[in-house]
């Protein structure tokens, strides 16, 4: 003896959202890219400026480490120290223009440098080990 089943009947929504299948892309609702205050949806750049935030990293490293987790220390040290190099680029970048100087030919030399030196250690190294 088979038992038959009757369709299911699904209640209508009472808070305004028709429900609508989503089996092909036509029926999909294109969601606004801002919220009501125009202010762009996936805006992931920090609110706040570099300085505060790498004093807010390095806070939380200390608390880390005082509570004992050595590992979120170092992760929150490791953002503080980015922080900490995008300040020193921008003032870099600064004194470069108020000398009248263009940074970014100066940013070449020097990351060409400091590659040179890198070289010279990884060399170093090599001949220590051989």
């Amino acid at each position: 003896m088979r038992y038959h089943r009757k369709g299911r009947r699904f209640r209508h929504r009472s808070n305004g959202r028709n429900h609508q299948p989503r089996s092909d892309g036509e029926h999909m609702r294109i969601r606004p890219q801002s919220f009501s205050n125009d202010r762009p949806r996936n805006n992931f750049k920090p609110q706040q400026s570099p300085e505060k935030l790498a004093e807010k990293y390095s806070m939380l490293a200390k608390e880390a480490l005082s509570s004992g987790d050595k590992i979120l220390s170092e992760n929150y040290l490791q953002h503080a120290d980015h922080f900490t190099r995008i300040i020193e680029e921008r003032t870099f970048n600064q004194n470069q223009i108020k000398n009248g100087k263009d940074p970014a030919s100066d940013l070449k030399d020097k990351s060409s440098t400091e590659k040179g030196l890198e070289d010279k250690k990884i060399e170093k190294k090599e001949e220590a080990t051989s």
